[in-house]
């Protein structure tokens, strides 16, 4: 199973340690990742406990990659290596997001094996609306139940290679319909609200309820976050994504 990120640099985490005493990790909720967690990562890179502190805006459970950005901000602020924190993370939750490499949106990344699979050029530059529809699902590296996106890799890797923004969109579009017939909902609103919003596509997460729109750069239109919100979406954002973002 591979996927390819979408980068989003309106949410993060960030992660305080004080050396020394009993192993302690203060967060808000809900929890991105356990106490029991932390400690596995520590004892996997060989490190003594202390007292950690985590704060950011980045929601649990919508496809975000919320907690493999916690054990890769917790890793960092322990003093890891940079180079051991894929498999780290791996053997923490047992499926990652490529969210510890420089430039995460530019691989085809195997999440249960925290291995590239590919390299990839920058996607082209794009301004997002994005929001959460459903509750918060939260991924289970047992999962399997997956779309079969093979086919689309070469139209993909040829698309963002000509940065031809409309055929990735349309792409991104075709990989997220597969998803929502094979794992639901049945409601999706996505195809009406892109429509109505005059996107060129939009992405989903694979396990999660994070929804993007997607439009070439100052097409958004002003009342975008009100639609998303009357078709039952919340936490509507813009940020802007690939190119040198």
């Amino acid at each position: 199973m591979v996927l390819v990120t979408m980068l989003c640099r309106a949410h993060g985490v960030r992660a305080q340690f004080a050396p020394g005493g009993a192993l302690g990790l203060t967060q808000g909720e809900p929890a991105a990742v356990s106490l029991a967690q932390l400690r596995h990562l520590l004892e996997a890179a060989g490190e003594n406990g202390g007292s950690f502190t985590l704060s950011g805006n980045l929601p649990v459970g919508v496809g975000a990659g919320a907690s493999t950005a916690a054990l890769v901000a917790l890793a960092r602020a322990a003093g890891i290596a940079e180079d051991r924190l894929p498999s780290l993370c791996l053997a923490v939750e047992g499926a990652t997001d490529p969210l510890m490499l420089p430039h995460p949106d530019r691989v085809i990344w195997a999440s249960r094996l925290a291995q590239s699979k590919g390299a990839l050029g920058a996607p082209p530059r794009a301004d997002i609306i994005g929001g959460y529809f459903g509750e918060p699902i939260r991924t289970d590296a047992a999962d399997s139940g997956f779309a079969d996106i093979a086919d689309l890799l070469p139209a993909w890797k040829s698309a963002v290679a000509q940065g031809d923004l409309p055929q990735v969109a349309r792409l991104a579009r075709i990989s997220a319909d597969r998803t929502t017939a094979l794992r639901g909902p049945l409601n999706d609103p996505s195809t009406i609200l892109a429509q109505r919003l005059g996107a060129l596509g939009y992405a989903r997460a694979h396990t999660g309820s994070a929804r993007a729109f997607i439009f070439a750069p100052g097409t958004a239109p002003d009342d975008a976050e009100q639609l998303l919100s009357d078709h039952g979406l919340t936490g509507a954002m813009r940020f802007t994504t690939g190119g040198d973002a």
